[in-house]
């Protein structure tokens, strides 16, 4: 290989125009790439946040209207509790003998009056027995007839012994013979009224066995069950196991008519005796009935940690049934409740209160978008809630879904 020249040499490390240009190209590129990059971040950023915000999803809900509360709050209402629909007055009503029905004379729906007949029994053994009660009463009653007339004749005959030894025409003893007979018939006439009075006793005891065989109403009311069949043999005891009934029907009195409901013990210092109260049936959400604390049952229940407590109900209706369930609502004193200052808060329904991060939250309702808002629950009203935290004519969701979260987008619906 042959000596290069110097000036080759300058040539080969001599850095080419086309080369230069490739260079200066890409350093004027790289800041344009990285821009594109930033711009590229901030767009999925903002996606992301959009998604998760609910602009990929719309939450339809209702929306509520915070109030504020007037004072003695949205209405007197102090507590609240549930029950039944019970009556006082019902009975199981049933022959006070074994016997076989022959008529049955009540129907279900039916109303009966005090004293009306609703079956009867076969009665063949019993008319016997209450004529042979009457017969033994008639025997004992000639029975005495008779001792009482030989009574009267001893006492004839002792005035006449009398006379004869007062006259000195006969002994002393046939006066005591004559005497001793009087004394004799007088006892037995006594015994005899007994024996009538026995006899007289056998008719009533026996007349009251042939009433036993008709089964009369013992109150006014409404039949609500009929229990047994003409044939079926009845009895006041479970004799003969599932063959033999034990009532005839069920009579219920529809004035006796109250509501019984469970109160919680830590709110029963909220109720007393004739305090005011409104009672609403499940059957009929809608109807509001007056009502009264009639009294509360000392004694609690163990295992509920709940007080019974008696509502008589002021408006007696035939839409109110036995074991009807109810909702009772226990009412603040008028005058006190005029009286008394507007509680702090708003009112908003019970069902827009939710837990969020162990926080009881409200979602207010800001244009399309919900905003998470903590709040401080107070007392309930019904089916509202005070809480503070948020103004008066806030609009908040409803109902808020379990996968709602600040700033997801809203779809009111309307009624």
């Amino acid at each position: 290989m042959g000596i290069m020249d110097k000036s080759d040499l300058l040539n080969e490390l001599r850095i080419g125009k086309e080369h230069r240009d490739d260079h200066a190209g890409g350093g004027l590129r790289w800041p344009w790439l990285a821009a594109a990059a930033v711009l590229a971040l901030i767009v999925v950023g903002a996606a992301g946040w959009y998604f998760v915000a609910g602009g990929a999803k719309a939450f339809e809900v209702e929306a509520a209207t915070a109030v504020a509360p007037s004072a003695g709050g949205a209405d007197t209402s102090v507590l609240q509790a549930t029950g039944y629909v019970t009556a006082r007055r019902a009975a199981t009503v049933s022959a006070q003998i074994t016997g076989t029905l022959t008529e049955v004379l009540i129907e279900e729906g039916e109303r009966v009056e005090k004293g009306q007949v609703l079956a009867r029994l076969e009665s063949t053994q019993q008319q016997a027995y209450l004529a042979q009660a009457q017969a033994g009463a008639r025997a004992a009653q000639a029975q005495l007839a008779q001792y009482q007339a030989q009574l009267a004749q001893s006492q004839r005959d002792l005035r006449r012994q009398q006379d004869i030894v007062a006259r000195k025409l006969a002994s002393t003893q046939s006066l005591e013979l004559a005497q001793t007979q009087v004394d004799t018939q007088t006892s037995a006439v006594a015994a005899q009224r007994r024996q009538v009075e026995v006899a007289q006793a056998n008719v009533r005891a026996a007349q009251v066995q042939l009433d036993y065989t008709t089964v009369l109403a013992p109150f006014s009311g409404m039949i609500t069950a009929k229990a047994a069949q003409v044939g079926e043999i009845v009895s006041p005891l479970s004799a003969g196991g599932g063959f033999t009934r034990t009532g005839v029907g069920t009579i219920v009195d529809m004035d006796s008519l109250e509501i019984e409901v469970d109160v919680n013990e830590a709110y029963i210092s909220r109720v007393v005796p004739k305090q005011g109260a409104q009672a609403t049936l499940d059957a009929y959400p809608d109807w509001k009935i007056p009502a009264h604390v009639i009294a509360i049952i000392p004694t609690a229940d163990r295992g509920k940690a709940t007080v019974k407590v008696r509502i008589g109900i002021d408006a007696k209706d035939p839409r109110i049934l036995p074991d009807m369930g109810a909702r009772v609502s226990f009412l603040e004193d008028a005058t006190k409740a005029a009286n008394a200052p507007p509680p702090k808060g708003v009112l908003v329904p019970g069902s827009a209160i939710v837990k969020r991060d162990g926080k009881d939250t409200v979602y207010a309702i800001d244009t399309d978008r919900a905003r998470a808002k903590p709040v401080t629950p107070g007392q309930s009203y019904n089916d509202l809630r005070l809480v503070e935290g948020i103004a008066a004519g806030t609009r908040v969701v409803r109902q808020p879904p379990a996968e709602m979260a600040d700033g997801a987008k809203l779809e009111i619906r309307t009624k």
